[in-house]
Order: C-alpha cells, then structure tokens, then sequence
C-alpha cells in the first residue's frame, strides 16, 4: 500500500483518464488522509470533486469543490466544477456566482461565457415561469420569511413594512448581506423590483445597495446579473425616491469598482483579482447615453449628471491619471453640450428639471478642471467649437437659438472657456441681434446669455457699448414678465461690475429702490414660475450692495420668506444669489480701509470718492441681522449647506460662512442660531471650501463653542468634529479676536471630558496654547492659561509637565505671580491640579524658579478668596508628598500663614479656605514638624 499522496494523485489521475472513477476516487482519498501540503490538498479535492461530477453525485462534489476553493479561492478549476454541481443540484443563482468568479478571473474563455448565458438565461426563465414566488433554494428561514411575506399581496400591510425595513437592515450587514446573496437574494430582489409597486421597489433597491457596498466581488456580480440597462431604465424612472435609491446602488457599485468607499471585506474574495475598468466604461457609456434620451426623467438625467460628476475627475490632482475625463471627453462632451443648449420653452426639449442644465455646467467645469496639458484642453475647446458651429444656421433660427444657449451653459461652467467661446466670429454679434427680435423666446435666450457673458468685464466692456440700450428697451417695452426680469437683472449686473452701488445707480438711473421693490414683487409672486422668481433673487443679489435696499428688503417679511423657500431648493444660482444678497444685507463682505490722504486726493482731483451709508453704520447691521433672524435665516442656510456639493460651490460656502459669522455676532442670538441647527451646519462650512470660508466658519463656531453648553450645541459625537476647526485658529496668522475665541471655545469643551481633552491634544494643540501664555496680551494669556488649567487633568498633559528639560512647570508659577487676577486663578488652578496628581511636580516646584516661595505666600494671603484658596491647596500638596518638603515651607514664612489663617473663627463663606490651613498644620504635626498648641 502506498503512502506518498504525490504517486497515489498520480494513480487516481490514471484511474480517471480510463474512466475508472470509483478507483480514483479511493486513491485520492487515501491522498488527502496522508497528505499535509495544503496546495497538493486543494488539488486532491478538487481532482476527487471531478470524479464525483462524473458519478452524478453532484453534492460531494460541490462539497469537495468547497473545500479546494476554501484553500485557495482563485483555484478556477474548483469554482467551475463546483458552478456545474449546483447547477445540477438546481442552485441557479449560487452556480451563476461561480461561474462569474470564473469569467472575471479569464474573461477570454468562452466556455465560461457560455455558462455564464445559459445559467442566466435558465434563471430568468424559472423567474417568468413562476406566477408567485416559491423559494425553494432558500436555506435561511428568515431571510425566506421576509421574502414571502413581501411577495404575498394579501400580507398585513405593517407585516410588510417590517419585513421590507429588516430586509434593508439586513442588506447592510456582511454576514446578512452574504446570507442574502449566497441565498437566491439577488434574483428574489429583482423580483421585488419587477412588482411595480414603489415600496417593495426601494426595499429591493436599498438592500441591493446594502449588499453592494465595500464588498467588490458581490458588488460585481449584482451589476452583471441585473445588467447595467436595467439600472440606468430604474433610474430614469419619474419617481424621486426611486430614482435616488438606484442611483445610490449605482454609486455604491462604482465606489467598489474604483476602490472606494467602505473598506473591503477581506476573507476568500481577497483572493480574487477583478478586472473592473471594463465595467466601469460600460457604466460611463450608460450614464452618457442618458444624458440625450426622451425616455429618461429629469429626474433621472439629474441622477446620470450626479454620477457623473462625483465619479469622473479626480479627487486629487496629484493623481496624474486622468483618463476617465478624458474618455467623457471624447465619447460624451457633444452629449453633455446637448443638455446644456435645451431650451425648456421649447417643444423638443428634453424632460429636464430646474437644475438639470446648471449640473451639466458643473460637469462641463470639472472636466475642463481636470485636464492637465494645453493639448487635451485645445481638444475640449475644438469639440465645442465645431458642435456650436453645426448649430448655427442663418436659415434655421431655432438652431441658431440652441447654439447661443449652448455659449450660455459653458459661461457657467468652465468660463475661460465660455470667453473664448463667445471669441468666436459673429457669436456676440448674434446675441445682440437676438435681444433686437420680435420673438420672445429669442429675447428671452439671448438677454440670459448676455448676463452670463457680463461677468468678465473685458466683455462687459462690448455689451455695454452695444447690448445696454437694448436692454433698457426690452426692460420698458416687453410686457413678457420672464424676459423683463432677466433684462433688469442684466442691467444691474452690468452696473455692480465695479463691485460698488456707484455703478449700479448709474445703470438704475438713481432709482435702485424702484427696482428693487419690483424684484420683490415679483420674488412674492407664486404665480410666475420658480426659474423666473430665481432671476428676481439674482437681481436682488446685486441691488442690495445700495444701503437703502439692503434696509427695505429686510423689512419686507414676505419676501424674505420668500427667498428662503426659493433656497431650500438647493439650485446651484440660486444658493450663490441668496448668499450674496445676506451678505451684502449682514455687511459681512470684506471692506478697504480708505487711507485719509488719499481721499482727499481724490477730492481735490474732483473724483468720486465711495463715503460710508449711514445705514451702512453698525447700529442698521445689527437691526438688519436681528430682522433676518427673526424671518428665519438659519433654517434658510442649513438647508443650503445639505445641497449636493455640484450644487454648493465653494464660493457659495464662503458667503453662507461669512453670513454665519454675523450672525453669531451678539452672544444673545447664539442659542437660537445653536436651536436651529446652526451649530451642525457650520461643522462641514469649517472643513471644506475656499480658505477664507473655513476661517470664518471656524470662527462662527468658535463664538458658538465660546458661551454654549457643548452638549446640547454639538450633542453626541458631534462635538469631536468641531476641535480641529477651533484648533485651526490658533495661528499666528490669524486675527487675536479669532484666536482668543477659539481657546474660550476650547477651554469650554476641556472642561467637559477628558475624551475632550484627549481629542485636544491629538489635534497637537497643546505647543500653540501654551505660546499663548507667553503673550503679551492680557486677554489672549488669560484664556490660554484658563485652557491649560482645564487640560492638566489629563494624564498625558501631566506626564509632560513631569518630563525633563522643559519650562511648563515654571510658566505656570511665574504665572501664579502675575497681576492679573484672572490669570493667577487659572495658573494656580493648573498648579493646584498638578502637584495633587503627581508627587514629582512638588520636589521639582521648588527648583525651576528661586521665586516659587514668594510667589506661594503670596497666593495664600490674596484678597481673592478663589485665588487664596488655590494658594492653600498647593501647599497642603507639597507638605503632603514629602516630608523634607514641608519641613523647608514650616521654616519659612508660611507657617506663620497657615496658623495665621488656621486660627479664624468659622464663617460659611471662608471656610473651605480655613479647613485647608487647619489641614496643612495637622499633617505637619503628623510629622512632627510643630507641636498642637496645648503642648508647645
């Protein structure tokens, strides 16, 4: 009898190939009960799991297959024999997922391609022959009973609620997510789908997502067994919560196949290596020709431009492989150009939503932003040259119309582009004659493009020589409520170019208030659609730069609210024209100082010189503020801090940052802007956007985080988001105001926990407080010192107060010494904390400064009882670590302090202060230091 498994693999190898299975069989047994290798081990059970597929004992096969692939789960002979026993065995859906493994590990091989179609085609048709459900692969009872429960229309509708909420919760879990799939799940969730009823689809949809997320293999399989045209047809859907449940599947699919997201589950699957660019192309392709289908929603364009724009440029330019971009680039920049040049008046628009073509501008920006050479963006401009090119035709004026629309939406995306766009011969030329035409949806395109194209003042510069008086003809003359706000609108951009109310009056001809007053006419008329309100908010974004508007308009209760309920709907325009107009209404903008000679250089040279409004003093911005407050402002802006971030621009966040900051101006509106949510609001403002947003922001949250309870401003985990923005003040680059309310804030939060504390310190604040109590600004030191007296509870602040060859521990008695009482409470605070909690800080007290005596005496006779008592507790801490200690401090002077203070009769309110002295003498008697007065 043989006793090497490697010759008795071989005898069952030659059994096998005479088709003597049963022999074969019995060598590779004996094989794997002497054998210790684990490769040669998942060979033997994988050549034993053949034999039995040949015997049709399709259970030890898969079982044997099992086994093999629990060694090694790239082993691809094991997966496709195990994919043909559960396809006997009738477990369709668990010999699909082997048989994709399979296809994903050689995706040339076309017998796995075969299997792969026949096994999905054999699915589908049981799927179509079953009139009800009957799980019959399921081996998990509670996955099977949510399953019938959900496909039984006669089940308890609040049955049916929980099941669908269990099946979601479910989804989420690895182990549960698995059990689902390994299950039948996917095909019983396609089925959910293919009810048609809204609630069972977004069940099936979620837990789709669920099962998909961090987990790249599961999250591969899903894609190919619903296909990526199924998804993309249930995103088109005309259905908002569908159409964004599919298109978060959608993501959490790409976010596997990028690599993204949650982190992978790592196990068998870690094992096998996916090719996933193929599927990622194929997913670009589908979005893309969403873009320009009749069949797809709005709502399910918005969804493909989401997409798209989240998961195409890079996340970081460092990363030099721009590829994705570029593939959009040349298979779908004219798609994405479509959408932009749709014209909503018109019969063969598109289904668009209000912030459809404003989405595919942000697209156009971050691609255009994504290029890395003159080259690839020489190509961009060329491909939207020769398509707007292919839309002009002098005999087609509708044509014509879409290629000015075009020139419009890439002026509000990449705008270098859009200037060199409208460079091209005969474009502004076509504009103005446009605004000239009798036809209404010609004045109504062209007058928008204009505005878009004023923004760069070289080209203000042609419009106001050429475009203003049309303006002012169409704003007088038309009686098409769309066309005169939009005219309106570009006269005050044109007159704000210069970034003051000079300007603007000049194009209002000094009637700024006329205008104004019907911009909010028109902003409080629900009866003109929302897109045209938007052009009243934009033309109030301007017109609120003249002081007496800003005054009138925040007097106007109903058109306030207005324009709040327009912002809640998070339309990129109208974020960016609200935050303008609250800015300008706060005076949060930033100002020049006006240097005196120069002003009156000015004067003698008989310029203009811009003087302060009166109602531009601090006494109106506060009453304005109050106003806005009181018209709800901060629900207002914490529902345009949730917009999507292609539809929140950094540029919007620096305005609604600087909005906040006025706000939280007054410490008595804090709690109400904390109530309102916009204590959570301000967190994601602090963290991303422009520099000078995340310094404002900052700087809000620290007034906030200055006088507020951090439990109910920031409750929960909330609290810990909010150090490394207060932390980030701490700069010297930073004004003294911002960093003097960032370490009240920071002393607010030390004082809570010491998971606070431990959060402070890992931002690596503790090097920049302690700078602050070197200052020479009284205030900045006082609340450094008041940081670090709360910080020293803290046992890693503490080890390194105790650590050699640092000066903490002298700051801090030097500071015991100040003047300032406010200091000495908080330093003597400090001292008081850390001589209690460590012995080695008493001895090494007494040598980092010759004055530490003086300064000891002098806290223990202080007329501040806080201070005093401080003094007191110091030294009952230095006479209670050593006895050498105290023997030094009976010595001097201070025992005449201690008796002196020992000896007061009680009274309430000293006698905290008393006790300690009486305890500071007993323990020197416990030393025998000095005797009780009856014996001396």
């Amino acid at each position: 009898q043989m006793e090497d498994p490697i010759q008795l693999k071989e005898e069952g190898n030659k059994y096998f190939q005479a088709s003597d299975y049963e022999k074969a069989v019995q060598s590779y047994s004996q094989a794997i009960k002497l054998n210790k290798d684990k490769a040669l081990q998942a060979v033997l059970y994988r050549n034993r799991a053949a034999c039995f597929l040949k015997k049709e004992e399709y259970a030890k096969a898969a079982s044997d297959a099992s086994r093999a692939i629990d060694i090694n789960a790239s082993d691809i002979k094991a997966l496709y024999r195990r994919s043909q026993a559960l396809e006997k065995l009738g477990k369709l859906d668990q010999a699909f997922k082997d048989a994709q493994k399979c296809a994903t590990l050689e995706p040339h091989n076309k017998n796995f391609q075969e299997t792969l179609r026949r096994l999905g085609a054999n699915i589908q048709e049981k799927v179509n022959s079953q009139g009800m459900l009957r799980i019959q692969f399921s081996t998990d009872s509670r996955v099977q009973k949510m399953f019938e429960i959900l496909l039984d229309e006669n089940s308890d509708k609040e049955k049916r609620e929980k099941a669908a909420n269990n099946l979601i919760v479910l989804g989420r879990e690895e182990a549960g997510a698995e059990r689902i799939f390994q299950n039948n799940g996917v095909n019983l969730l396609l089925q959910l789908i293919e009810t048609k009823n809204p609630e069972l689809i977004l069940a099936a949809v979620r837990t789709l997502s669920g099962m998909c997320t961090g987990h790249k293999a599961r999250a591969t399989a899903i894609l190919h067994y619903l296909g990526i045209d199924s998804i993309c047809m249930w995103m088109s859907v005309d259905n908002e919560e569908i159409s964004l449940a599919v298109c978060n599947l959608l993501q959490s699919i790409t976010d596997c196949l990028l690599g993204q997201g949650k982190e992978e589950h790592h196990g068998k699957e870690e094992a096998l290596v996916l090719d996933t660019k193929k599927d990622l192309k194929m997913i670009t392709m589908r979005l893309l020709d969403m873009l320009v289908s009749k069949k797809v929603s709005g709502q399910g364009r918005d969804r493909a431009l989401n997409l798209l724009n989240k998961n195409i440029p890079r996340k970081d330019l460092k990363d030099h492989d721009n590829s994705r971009s570029l593939f959009v680039i040349d298979n779908g920049l004219k798609k994405i150009l479509k959408v932009v040049g749709q014209i909503p008046e018109m019969p063969d628009c598109l289904p668009l939503t209000e912030n459809t073509q404003l989405t595919a501008s942000v697209l156009l920006n971050k691609l255009y932003d994504d290029l890395r050479c003159d080259p690839e963006r020489d190509n961009y401009r060329v491909i939207c040259e020769e398509y707007i090119k292919s839309k002009i035709d002098p005999q087609n004026m509708d044509k014509t119309l879409h290629a000015v629309q075009i020139v419009s939406g890439v002026l509000q995306g990449p705008f270098d582009l859009g200037n060199k766009l409208l460079g091209m011969k005969g474009v502004m030329e076509m504009m103005v004659a446009l605004c000239g035409s009798e036809r209404e949806i010609d004045q109504l395109v062209a007058v928008e493009a204009l505005i878009h194209a004023s923004t760069k003042l070289s080209r203000a510069t042609f419009i106001i020589t050429n475009g203003v008086t049309l303006l002012k003809e169409i704003y007088k003359k038309t009686k098409n409520e769309k066309i005169k706000i939009r005219a309106l609108v570009g006269l005050c951009k044109l007159g704000s170019a210069g970034g003051t109310d000079y300007g603007l009056r000049q194009f209002a001809e000094g009637s700024t208030e006329k205008l104004a007053k019907q911009c909010r006419k028109w902003l409080c008329n629900t009866s003109i659609d929302a897109r045209t309100r938007k052009w009243a908010v934009e033309g109030l974004s301007y017109l609120t730069l003249d002081a007496d508007v800003k005054d009138d308009f925040v007097e106007d209760e109903p058109a306030l609210k207005a324009m709040f309920d327009l912002a809640k709907a998070s339309d990129k325009t109208i974020l960016y024209s609200v935050a303008t107009a609250l800015v300008n209404c706060t005076n949060s903008y930033d100002t020049k100082e006006l240097v005196p000679e120069l002003v009156q250089l000015a004067k003698f040279s008989k310029q203009h010189v811009p003087e302060e409004h009166p109602k531009d003093k601090k006494d109106f911005v506060v009453k304005r503020v109050k106003r806005l407050l009181k018209a709800g402002v901060v629900s207002a802006l914490t529902c345009m801090v949730k917009a999507d971030s292609a539809i929140l621009t950094d540029q919007s966040k620096e305005l609604i940052a600087r909005v906040f900051l006025a706000l939280c101006e007054d410490p008595k509106d804090r709690g109400t802007i904390v109530a309102q949510g916009g204590g959570k609001a301000l967190i994601p403002l602090a963290v991303e956007g422009t520099d000078v947003g995340k310094i404002k922001a900052s700087h809000a949250l620290a007034k906030i985080a200055a006088i507020s309870n951090p439990d109910i401003a920031f409750p929960g985990e909330r609290v810990y988001e909010v150090v490394r923005p207060l932390v980030s003040l701490l700069n010297t680059e930073r004004d003294g105001l911002q960093n003097y309310e960032a370490l009240l804030g920071l002393t607010n939060f030390s004082g809570r926990s010491d998971k606070l504390r431990l959060k402070i310190i890992k931002e690596k604040a503790l090097p920049d407080i302690e700078n602050y109590m070197f200052e020479n600004h009284d205030q900045l030191r006082q609340a450094a010192t008041e940081c670090m007296c709360n910080l020293v509870v803290n046992k890693e602040v503490q080890e390194r107060f105790v650590a050699d060859g640092n000066d903490r521990l002298k700051l801090v008695v030097l500071l015991c010494g100040e003047d300032d009482e406010k200091v000495q409470v908080a330093a003597a605070g400090a001292l008081a904390m850390l001589t209690a909690a460590q012995k080695r800080l008493c001895s090494k007290m007494t040598q980092v400064t010759a004055q530490w005596l003086e300064i000891l005496q002098r806290l223990c006779l202080h007329d501040n009882m806080e201070v005093q008592h401080r003094g007191l507790v110091i030294t009952f801490n230095l006479i209670s670590a050593d006895k050498e200690l105290a023997k030094k401090l009976v010595e001097s002077e201070l025992l005449e302090i201690l008796t002196y203070i020992g000896k007061q009769e009680d009274h309430p309110k000293k006698q905290h202060i008393i006790g300690v002295a009486r305890d500071c003498l007993t323990k020197c008697m416990d030393y025998e230091l000095i005797k009780p007065l009856s014996q001396a």
